[in-house]
């Protein structure tokens, strides 16, 4: 059973000087079963919408008056799904998945990990090479925040043996592409703690994980080492970060900036 979830997104952009004008795309509106959502912005601007390439939904402004400072809130209230169960079928290459099956800069990795990731697939059936190589990713990248950046890629992720969720679900879909098995980036929201009561807001976070196609497209969580259901919510997908940032832009104006961003996860009930 899924759940009814509010989720409030807050980024907050301080420049160091005045910003003359700034032209943005957000992409904060969960993709499915959504009840409500709204985007607000500050300076008040008008706000745009648009389904990109992916079938992500975008949200897009431009502010051309000078300003200081740059405020978005996105709230949504969604309903979830519970846990999918694979089904095993026979699986016919799907020409129009091609680009899914693709390296990109992000994903790439060399010859030697691209050969161990075929391993994983010998005398498997796709579930379960999507499971050993989710798992190979858990137990070889430690979770360990601030390890690396948005432009890390997949290899130095493995090299490192540190990263986010961003790092293993590129890495993950790497593994999973050089295996044969068509993989997506996916980013949203995890519900940190399950057992909050309904109604409590809780500190939650952004977070990426991976869909693998086996006929269906089914996701896998490696940075948690579970499968996805009722405390995920689903925002974007993509071949990897770069088609799916939460806040992209550019600004003129003075050459630095700070940005703070604060995510609450709000379990509402069941769905």
């Amino acid at each position: 059973m899924g759940w009814r979830v509010k989720v409030s997104h807050v980024t907050h952009v301080e420049y160091d000087g005045e910003a003359h004008s700034s032209y943005n795309e957000l992409r904060m509106t969960p993709a499915h079963n959504v009840l409500s959502s709204r985007i607000k912005v500050t300076p008040a601007v008008p706000v745009y919408t648009y389904e990109d390439y992916w079938g992500t939904k975008v949200s897009a402004f431009d502010v051309s008056e000078p300003h200081r400072s740059l405020t978005v809130e996105a709230v949504s209230r969604v309903e979830t799904s519970g846990r999918r169960k694979p089904r095993l079928a026979l699986v016919d290459p799907d020409p129009s998945l091609g680009e899914l099956l693709s390296r990109t800069p992000m994903t790439a990795i060399n010859p030697d990990l691209e050969d161990l990731a075929r391993t994983q697939a010998v005398g498997r059936d796709p579930h379960e090479t999507a499971e050993a190589i989710s798992e190979l990713v858990a137990a070889r990248v430690e979770y360990m925040p601030g390890s690396t950046g948005v432009q890390t890629s997949a290899q130095e992720a493995w090299d490192l043996g540190q990263g986010v969720c961003q790092d293993m679900a590129q890495l993950t879909a790497g593994l999973l592409r050089a295996a044969g098995l068509p993989a997506r980036y996916v980013s949203g929201y995890l519900h940190p703690r399950p057992s909050a009561e309904i109604g409590e807001p809780v500190v939650g976070q952004s977070h990426a994980w991976v869909e693998y196609w086996a006929g269906e497209w089914l996701p896998l969580d490696p940075t948690n080492r579970t499968y996805v259901g009722e405390a995920h919510v689903v925002v974007a997908r993509g071949r990897d970060y770069s088609d799916v940032p939460p806040l992209k832009g550019i600004y003129q104006g003075p050459p630095e900036s700070r940005q703070e961003i604060t995510v609450t996860v709000t379990r509402l009930g069941p769905a």
